[in-house]
């Protein structure tokens, strides 16, 4: 299971130097004599942005998932956690879906886009080795990341400017690296960085213009200046013995009933709530839920309970920046958020396509579900994410 791997390697907490990169400008210090100033730029902290009173202002709650979107997580949980729940403007709540490229079902990516839910890229090939990741170079990363763009966007119909976030493979780290790719390509940001320092208070979003005080936990991190990148800091929970835990199905000692189980997560829940009101991170492999079904009934009871609270906004990832950049008070949301979101929906000319993969044991067979009416002529892949060659 992929949350056994993410559990070794933030318990592990992987080090290494950053990459200093005489190519890029060095980030210097945030001060209050630097020009930083929203909606475009945010100096790491734990301030509300806006100077407003945390009693005055949305706790914004992020449920994200990882990897491959396909039936076996799109219906029994994915519709099932945000079928007819409103905000309490009335809006759907949303969630943001980091897709991995093998097994993923495009169709479904599309549907999830026209329910209003957010698409977000989480590599081509997802390999194991963290080595990969945290040495690859910018082309590597180009090849991965903004191939996996150019993949979602025409095998899920999903246009290109619609797709604003990277989560980087088991949260591995590669310094400069995928940040200029990020600046280069237009993606808004990143949301790969634990914090097991700022979590009570917790760290709010910024940007990478100056340098950040935010702990390397599985290094390298970025060292350079990036203006107008965001970091959404994932603020790490901690277990039952207060083991901390960046993904909340790599929290090793929690209960097993639901009620324990339930506890678990309003604890976590809290040190938002009663705080600053950063944004609360719910970051999970749908894996989890499959492990035991008890995990999946106190994550329903979880959102109900978030939907009880009146202030209590469950968003995407890039609608929650848009309150950062423009932060209003409960009274004036409609600053930030003028309206529902309302994706441009896609039709699908649904089609399934046999293909053979290279892998380590031989070519290996690939069946691929998506909205392009033809079959492409090979299995996409990094460096060929269209198939065309």
């Amino acid at each position: 299971m992929k949350f056994v791997i993410v559990s070794i390697l933030l318990l592990g907490a992987v080090f290494a130097a950053p990459k200093i990169d005489s190519r890029l400008d060095q980030a210097k210090e945030c001060s209050a004599n630097v020009a930083c100033k929203l909606p475009d730029c945010l100096c790491s902290s734990t301030n509300i942005p806006g100077n407003l009173n945390a009693s005055s202002i949305p706790q914004i709650v992020l449920l994200t998932f990882d990897d491959a979107v396909q039936t076996g997580n799109y219906y029994p949980y994915y519709q099932k956690i945000f079928n007819n729940r409103l905000n309490p403007d009335k809006c759907p709540i949303q969630g943001t879906f980091f897709a991995s490229h093998e097994y993923t079902n495009y169709s479904l990516v599309r549907d999830l886009y026209n329910e209003g839910h957010e698409i977000a890229l989480h590599s081509i090939s997802h390999v194991p080795n963290v080595t990969y990741w945290q040495a690859a170079s910018t082309n590597l990363m180009t090849d991965e990341i903004i191939g996996e763009r150019d993949l979602i966007s025409y095998f899920a119909k999903i246009p290109k400017e619609d797709i604003k976030g990277v989560r980087l493979p088991f949260l591995q780290m590669s310094g400069d690296t995928s940040f200029e790719v990020m600046s280069k390509n237009g993606l808004l940001y990143d949301c790969s960085w634990p914090t097991q320092v700022f979590t009570d208070p917790p760290l709010w979003p910024y940007t990478l213009e100056y340098k950040t005080i935010q702990d390397c936990q599985i290094g390298p991190c970025p060292e350079s200046s990036f203006p107008k990148s965001w970091v959404v800091p994932m603020i790490d929970w901690t277990d039952d013995k207060n083991v901390p835990c960046s993904m909340v199905d790599a929290c090793a000692n929690i209960p097993t009933d639901v009620d324990g189980i339930l506890a678990f997560m309003k604890r976590n829940f809290k040190r938002h709530y009663e705080t600053n009101k950063a944004p609360f991170g719910f970051f999970v492999h749908a894996a989890w839920f499959q492990a035991l079904e008890v995990h999946f009934t106190a994550y329903l009871k979880f959102v109900e309970y978030l939907q009880s609270l009146p202030d209590v906004y469950i968003v995407s990832v890039s609608r929650m920046l848009e309150w950062v950049k423009n932060p209003a008070d409960l009274k004036n949301l409609s600053k930030p958020w003028p309206k529902c979101n309302e994706p441009k929906k896609t039709s699908c000319k649904l089609t399934t396509c046999p293909h053979k993969k290279q892998g380590e044991w031989g070519e290996e067979d690939r069946y691929m579900t998506h909205c392009e009416a033809t079959c492409p002529k090979s299995y996409p892949w990094v460096g060929n994410p269209l198939g065309n060659k």
